[in-house]
This record gives structure tokens, C-alpha cells and sequence, in this order.
């Protein structure tokens, strides 16, 4: 199991590239087709929307086909995805950069709820959970490439003419400028894609034993068949305001990560190659304390640790609004500590004595993903009517729900779960 077990971790960095390679897209293409913030965020609206649309397709597929074929067509699908960004930058067509990405998207939400199960079923129950943390651990990893990959190869090849200096262009010299820019998107985006193939031809190779590779669950077709079911979720406060935390946990991250990029450009004149310098920074950050948490966590309740990084994120956000100056940028920066802990803490969390309908209720922590593709359109609105300063109170708000469901489950009911259970999931 050692070979196939690499070789779907690989999977993790896989689409941690993908997703972080996407955020500076957001003002590439806003310079590349001179659109306003909210126009070129719908960059992170069909990525992520892609997500929430294939999250319930992916639990039908691996009930059918099993883990290792849900990684398989989610590797090959996010492989097309890549390959169609050639087709995108002959035409030149915004619409088909998002065509390109909701396919690339797709495949990687096939990817990460196929990998994530499969992670768990390639070994003993009683280590599925250290497994998956371990696996979890490369997807920072993978992100730091993707935005290192940016920073070298698109970043610099985006020409800094103002949206005044390109109207003021011949259609052919427009043209031309546009299809180098958009050549420098391509490239890394048609490495992904080899990539992804040489990782769906080497699981397909890999043996491993039979009930592993189909190991599935056979009611998660039917995900939100049962009304019961449902009922039950929702009437659940933990779970159901945990999927609310969780919406926002992806929206917060989301924005500090796009619009880091518009912080910096407006505020410390920075280029868009250098602004990409500071996306890398924050990225880094993350990383750091991805594993800085896990290790309190095993000292510290991880509700509390949730909480106080929380309200911190409420404190670095306001720095950022009132500051606008290099002060704010490194709290900017400092944001991704904040959000370090909160994917699986909340997960964790909110599943705490579901029972029988944990496996649906996992469902639906995935579809909360959608808080990436709705919240950066408005925050990229708020940066076209006011400022990328003050835009990130949209971030603060993010942070204060999150902090009041931190609150909520330090003053609800634990329920029959252990505190050092509670640890072990989170």
C-alpha cells in the first residue's frame, strides 16, 4: 500500500497548486481585458461554484465506481481542464478562461471527495484519521508551488499598461499584447495538466487490494434522499451553523488570498510580479502554522485555539482597513495564521455525534466550499466603489461568524464525545 498510498497524497499538492496558481488570475485578467474587480473576481465564483456543483456527482460516482475510480475521472477531468486553456488563449476569450477553469475545477472537486475517503481506507481504522492530517499537511505545500509558479511565469509576462494606456491602442496592437499575457497563462496551466495524467496513469497502474481501491459508500448516492435525514441536520445546531462557519472559513480565505494582490498594488505601489511575492509570503504563513496547530492542538482544546485566532482575525483585518500602508500589508499577511486551523477544526467540530449521519453531513461541509465563489464578487465590489483598504472589512465580517460559532460550541453542550477525541478529530 506504500506506492499507491504516495501516490494519492501526491494528489493533495496536486490541487493545492491548481487552486492557489488560479488566485492571481483574478487581477491578471483584470488588467489582460481592462474589467473591474467584480468582473475578473467571477474568477473565483466558477472555481469554486465548480466545487459546489460536483460535490454530490462525486459522492454518486465513488458509491459506484469506488475511491479509486472517483480519483481517476477527477484527475483526468482536471487534466482537460488544463489542456483547455490552449484553446482559451487562441481566442482570447474571457469566457473561455472559465469555461477552462469550471472543467479544471470540477475535476478537482471529483479529486478531493474521492482522495480524502480513500486516504482514510488505506489502512487501519484506528489511524484513517492520522493518515488523513498527514495527507492534509501537502496541500500548503502544493499552494506555495502554485503561487511561486505564478509569480515566475505569469506575473512578470503581464504588461502594466493602465486600462487608459491600452484603449488607447490599435486593435492590433491590443491583440498582440493580450496574446502574450495570455501565451504566459497558458503554460503553467498545460504543466497541470501533464501533470495530473502522469498521476491518473500511475494510480491506474498501482495494484492494491481490491475492497480498498471499491471501498465506498453505497448510500452516499442518495445523499439528501432521506427528508429525515435532512431534518435532523439542519435541526442540529452544532452541524448545521458549523456549515455556516465553514461557508465563511472559504470566503475569508479565499478573499485574503485574491485580494492580497489589490491590497498591495494600491497601498505600497507594488507590481503585480512583486504583489505576487507577498501572495507567496502569506502562503508561506499558512504553511507554518498548519503545523504549529496541530502540535497545540494536542495541548490545547481546539475550540479555544479556534476562538482566539479568530477574534486575532478580527483585529488583523481592522489593522489592514485602517492602516493602508506596509503595517496593513503584513497584517494581511498575518490573516493566514488566523485561517490555519479553521478547515479541519470546524470540520471536525461540527460532525462531533452525528452518528449514523455523519457521512451525509460531511456532504454537506464540502458544498460549503461555495463561500469561495460568492463572497470575492462582493468584496471585489467593495474594492470598485471604495478602496482595496477598506474592502477587507469584508473579511472582518467573515472572521466575526466564525468567532461566534466558536463561542456557541464552547458554551454548548459537548455531547458524548470526549475533549481529547474532539482533539484527535480536529
Amino acid at each position: 500500500m506504500r506506492l499507491p498510498f504516495i501516490l494519492v497524497v501526491s494528489c493533495f499538492a496536486a490541487w493545492g497548486m491548481a487552486g492557489n496558481l488560479t488566485d492571481p488570475l483574478v487581477a491578471v485578467f483584470g488588467s489582460v481585458f481592462s474589467m473591474n474587480a467584480f468582473q475578473s473576481s467571477l474568477v473565483q465564483f466558477a472555481y469554486y461554484g465548480a466545487y459546489f456543483a460536483l460535490a454530490l456527482p462525486a459522492a454518486w460516482i465513488n458509491a459506484r465506481l469506488g475511491y479509486k475510480g472517483g480519483v481517476l475521472i477527477g484527475l483526468v477531468l482536471a487534466a482537460s481542464g488544463g489542456a483547455l486553456f490552449y484553446p482559451a488563449s487562441q481566442v482570447m476569450q474571457y469566457s473561455a478562461f472559465i469555461v477552462a477553469l469550471l472543467t479544471l475545477a470540477g475535476g478537482l472537486s471529483i479529486l478531493e471527495t474521492s482522495a480524502n475517503p480513500y486516504v482514510m481506507a488505506m489502512g487501519p481504522s484506528r489511524s484513517a484519521t492520522r493518515r488523513l492530517n498527514f495527507a492534509q499537511a501537502f496541500n500548503p505545500v502544493g499552494s506555495n508551488l502554485g503561487v511561486l509558479l505564478a509569480a515566475v511565469f505569469i506575473l512578470p509576462y503581464v504588461n502594466e499598461a493602465t486600462a487608459d494606456e491600452r484603449a488607447a491602442l490599435t486593435q492590433t496592437e491590443l491583440e498582440a499584447m493580450r496574446s502574450s499575457e495570455l501565451q504566459a497563462v497558458m503554460g503553467p496551466y498545460l504543466g497541470l495538466a501533464a501533470l495530473y495524467l502522469t498521476i491518473a496513469v500511475a494510480i491506474a497502474m498501482a495494484k492494491v487490494p481490491p475492497r480498498t481501491a471499491m471501498l465506498a459508500d453505497q448510500g452516499t448516492g442518495g445523499v439528501w434522499q432521506s427528508r429525515s435525514r435532512l431534518v435532523r441536520l439542519l435541526r442540529n445546531r452544532r452541524y448545521s451553523f458549523g456549515v455556516v462557519a465553514q461557508f465563511f472559513n472559504i470566503a475569508a480565505q479565499t478573499c485574503i488570498w485574491t485580494f492580497i494582490i489589490h491590497y498591495v498594488m494600491e497601498n505600497l505601489g507594488a507590481s503585480e510580479s512583486t504583489a505576487g511575492y507577498w501572495l507567496q509570503a502569506t502562503l508561506l504563513v499558512f504553511l507554518v502554522f498548519r503545523f504549529v496547530m496541530v502540535a497545540l492542538m494536542g495541548r490545547f482544546d481546539p475550540r479555544k485555539l479556534m476562538t482566539l485566532m479568530c477574534v486575532l482575525g478580527v483585529g488583523l483585518s481592522l489593522v489592514a482597513v485602517v492602516s493602508g500602508n506596509i503595517v496593513g500589508a503584513v497584517a494581511v499577511v498575518l490573516l493566514s495564521a488566523c485561517i490555519s486551523l479553521l478547515f479541519p477544526t470546524i470540520y471536525g467540530i461540527a460532525l462531533q455525534g452525528l452518528g449514523d449521519d455523519t457521512k451525509y453531513g460531511a456532504a454537506g461541509l464540502i458544498m460549503a466550499i461555495v463561500g469561495g465563489a460568492l463572497v470575492p464578487p462582493l468584496h471585489g465590489w467593495v474594492i470598485d466603489i471604495s478602496t482595496a483598504q477598506l474592502s477587507f472589512l469584508v473579511v472582518t465580517g467573515c472572521f466575526l461568524v466564525i468567532t461566534g460559532y466558536g463561542v456557541y460550541v464552547l458554551r454548548a453542550p459537548s455531547g458524548d464525545t470526549p475533549e481529547a477525541e474532539l482533539r484527535e478529530d480536529a
